[in-house]
């Protein structure tokens, strides 16, 4: 009688910077699909600590911000058992790789970083060499787990495309040495845009249009009543992003948080209005939220199981990534230790 033999599912990682809180465009355009990957894929997930500070941090806030957004990560259904959470910091093969690969990316492809050039107008007093070579860090986060596939927004594709550049020059130069990975980009809820201007990304930056997970709902509820929906006589719940920007972004986040059709929401708020349909967004996204909310406060205050959680996933990221390091160290001609 023949073994079946179960096929080696393929990997994904992807991480987010503790720089902020998470929010309601990180769990709606990354983390809430993510959680459905873990049967498929192999996933890696991490806290980006170390890129955190290109920009300076507050230390307290930033190991506060690095739990908080583990404690996140579980509540919103991504099982530390089928995926392996960890913070970057530990396992240090990321800095060890991030350095070699540095010396095979070329000063024109960082210069032409529009990350760098975004981040260098916004913080002039600080414009360090962690600022323009962190993609090469970044890279490493990548390369190291061997990944198939990294999920990523279309603001990121430029990062994704130089890894993958970086792994050619190097494998063309040392042999077989990385998988050269694919983006993965989600299609539906994949861009949620500011609640207070609908042309752009909701981000942590602009704290009065963005949702956080972990806010009350009074808040949340007025920021929807307060959303910017756009300045026509129409007055009727349409999706037209051209359009309507704004009307259009809260149909995409009340769908994504509803399972609902475009076509069901146009006919759920026929003869509405904007003021009817501004609040119920906020409550379908309260409710939502709720219960991400709940667990993660319970997470956090188990801090022996986060710990734990941690701990675990830092050893399972390193077997992999040491793996990986050794192998370029041999290639590059390093004495093994």
């Amino acid at each position: 009688m023949e073994e079946t033999v179960t096929p080696k599912k393929k990997v994904m990682l992807s991480g987010i910077q503790p720089s902020g809180e998470l929010h309601l465009g990180n769990y709606l355009g990354a983390i809430k699909n993510w959680a459905a990957r873990a049967d498929e894929f192999e996933c890696y997930y991490f806290m980006a600590d170390l890129h955190t500070i290109t920009v300076r941090q507050n230390p307290a806030d930033l190991r506060r911000r690095t739990l908080e957004q583990l404690a996140q990560y579980i509540a919103c259904g991504l099982d530390p058992q089928k995926n392996t959470l960890f913070i970057q910091s530990h396992v240090p093969e990321h800095a060890q790789l991030g350095w070699v690969l540095n010396c095979y990316t070329m000063f024109g492809e960082l210069s032409r970083m529009t990350q760098f050039k975004d981040k260098s107008a916004k913080h002039q007093e600080n414009i360090n060499g962690g600022l323009f070579t962190y993609p090469a860090l970044m890279a490493a986060d990548i390369l190291l787990y061997q990944p198939d596939y990294v999920p990523v927004g279309e603001d990121q594709k430029q990062h994704c495309e130089l890894t993958r550049d970086v792994a050619i020059r190097f494998n063309n130069i040392y042999g077989d040495v990385f998988k050269v990975p694919e983006p993965y980009i989600q299609k539906v809820g994949a861009r949620i845009m500011s609640l207070g201007n609908p042309t752009s990304k909701m981000s942590k930056s602009d704290p009065a249009g963005c949702v956080f997970l972990l806010e009350d709902e009074n808040s949340i509820m007025k920021k929807f009543k307060r959303a910017i929906t756009d300045s026509d006589t129409e007055n009727c719940v349409r999706y037209a992003p051209d359009e309507k920007p704004g009307v259009s972004n809260l149909m995409g986040i009340y769908a994504a948080v509803t399972g609902k059709s475009y076509d069901e929401i146009e006919k759920e708020f026929a003869g509405c209005g904007y003021g009817v349909f501004k609040p119920a967004v906020g409550e379908a996204v309260c409710s939502a939220l709720r219960p991400i909310r709940e667990e993660a406060s319970k997470i956090l205050a188990d801090k022996t199981y986060l710990k734990n959680v941690y701990t675990d996933g830092a050893e399972r990221a390193a077997y992999i990534a040491h793996k990986t390091l050794r192998k370029v160290y041999k290639k590059v001609g390093f004495v093994e230790r």
